[in-house]
């Protein structure tokens, strides 16, 4: 789960302001609808709520219904808010998400102090049904069947100075047994690429210098309007935009996976060597149950000709073990595949049953004791090839953006962290004498130690430099902002709210 929290700015006349937080659970969909809902939060007057203070005056729960016990975990925070509730009037809650889309009137009935629950297709409509349930006295539920407006036209508070999500599709036309996704977000909605291209535009004005396109299946943009070539194409427009310095996208289908967009990706250089290639089974009969429409042959021939033209590409992959029937001939499977792929990192998932998936009535469901046998297989075979793969780099010189966040360790260890262009975390220390630089500048350093799930850069010497960019700078200004009214606010007339402290993203 991610929490975003932010310090409490107070009116400067004294008055009470509603404070807000929103909690995020699940993938980057539901974070870049985060991003949104709090800026539409913000512009209905709400102000964020000051981390480890009292307690927000509304708490947003933006849902996952694709990731284990994830009903348990909403109905868990709701259940410990009751009594918070219970003892701050005026305090609203609210449900989105897609849970929530599924859920319906459920959540009302199990957790009656829920005063709004609002669905995948309708966030714009937050503030409105808040106003509607503290007028009313009552819980509002207003759950569309269709996308009433496209999520990135909303109002956005975005985390990041230097980084940007940029939904370019919702919505999904696969089947797979194991999802129920398509029902939650309907059927693949596309925006205009000139529409993607604006906001990608005003983004790298206010000092963004990476973007990440977003879509449930990213790479099969332009089906809504009949262009096969359209996410290729994309991709190299984005390459043509002064100032943009790295793009990125998540998450492909590999059925789609066409060579045009491995030839825009090798040759835009701003598209990062990253690739995120959700395998699910290494098993081609896994595969079939599951309705992925590739088997492990193409899979594996996608990221051969990805490493013909980008030979230092990071692969990173989703899989899922013991799906219903798997037998140990078939995650032997997997585990073949995960050799022969060698990905830079894995996110492995333990098969759960959704119900309203058509996995969750297929017969043979494994045992609990099977699956956690296999997973720790899995994950040791993956630890491993991740360690052998990062400890290649030891000595390279890599350019990284450096993050706003520290890692847990950073503070006690005095080291500063950033991304590499392939996407790998890297934690490194600014030599006596050099540069400190700011979250949004660029960092040259040269690895010392490769780690199973990160890099270290503790011996860069005269090596080490620092790349001043547009997104340090835009950084700076939001630190000054948030310590009071600039000068020009001052001077004007009327009151201007005050906040005190930095944004923070908080890891639960």
């Amino acid at each position: 789960m991610t929490t975003i929290e932010h310090e409490t700015p107070a009116s400067a006349d004294g008055t009470t302001t509603r404070t807000y937080e929103v909690r995020t659970f699940g993938c980057q969909m539901n974070v870049h609808d985060s991003e949104r809902l709090s800026g539409l939060l913000d512009a209905a007057g709400y102000v964020p709520a000051e981390p480890g203070g009292e307690g927000a005056d509304l708490v947003v729960f933006n849902t996952c219904a694709v990731r284990e016990n994830a009903d348990n975990k909403l109905y868990g925070n709701l259940g410990q808010l009751a009594p918070v509730k219970a003892g701050k009037p005026g305090m609203q809650i609210a449900v989105g998400g897609c849970l929530a889309q599924k859920d319906r009137d459920t959540i009302v009935k199990k957790a009656p102090w829920v005063d709004v629950v609002f669905g995948t297709h309708n966030i714009g409509s937050l503030p409105v049904l808040l106003e509607r349930a503290r007028h009313n006295e009552s819980a509002q539920v207003e759950i569309l069947e269709s996308l009433e407006v496209f999520p990135s036209t909303l109002p956005t508070r975005r985390e990041s100075a230097a980084a940007a999500w940029v939904s370019i599709s919702v919505g999904c036309n696969n089947t797979c047994t194991f999802c129920i996704v398509p029902s939650l977000r309907g059927k693949e909605r596309d925006r205009r690429p000139g529409e993607i291209l604006a906001e990608v535009e005003a983004l790298v004005a206010e000092g963004v210098v990476e973007v990440t396109l977003l879509g449930q299946n990213v790479n099969t943009y332009g089906v809504e309007f009949g262009d096969k070539g359209a996410f290729a194409a994309l991709l190299r427009a984005c390459g043509a935009i002064e100032g943009l310095e790295r793009v990125r996208f998540t998450s492909p289908h590999p059925a789609a996976f066409t060579d045009d967009v491995i030839d825009a990706m090798a040759q835009t250089p701003n598209v990062m060597p990253q690739l995120h290639m959700p395998l699910q089974s290494g098993s081609d009969r896994m595969l079939k149950e599951m309705r992925r429409s590739y088997r492990s042959k193409k899979f594996l021939g996608i990221l051969e000709r990805v490493r013909e033209q980008i030979p230092h590409a990071a692969i990173s992959t989703d899989i899922i073990v013991g799906f219903p029937g798997e037998t140990e001939e078939d995650f032997q499977g997997t585990l073949d595949v995960v050799a022969q792929a060698r990905f830079a990192q894995a996110f492995t998932f333990q098969y759960s049953q959704r119900p309203g998936t058509p996995a969750a009535t297929l017969p043979d469901q494994l045992p609990k004791k099977v699956v956690q046998e296999r997973y720790e297989r899995l994950l040791k075979l993956q630890e491993e090839i991740s360690w052998q793969e990062n400890r290649k780099l030891e000595g390279q010189m890599l350019e990284l953006l450096v993050m706003e966040n520290r890692g847990r360790k950073d503070g006690a260890t005095t080291r500063l962290s950033g991304r590499a262009p392939d996407n790998r975390l890297v934690h490194f220390t600014v030599p006596d004498g050099g540069e400190s630089p700011r979250p949004g500048d660029f960092v040259s350093v040269r690895v010392s130690y490769g780690a199973p799930h990160h890099l270290v850069a503790d011996e860069s010497g005269e090596a080490y430099q620092v790349r001043r960019s547009q997104a340090g700078d835009a950084w700076e200004r939001r630190q000054i902002d948030a310590c009071g009214p600039s000068p020009a606010a001052s001077a004007s007339s009327g009151p201007r709210p005050v906040s005190l402290g930095v944004p923070m993203l908080r890891r639960d």
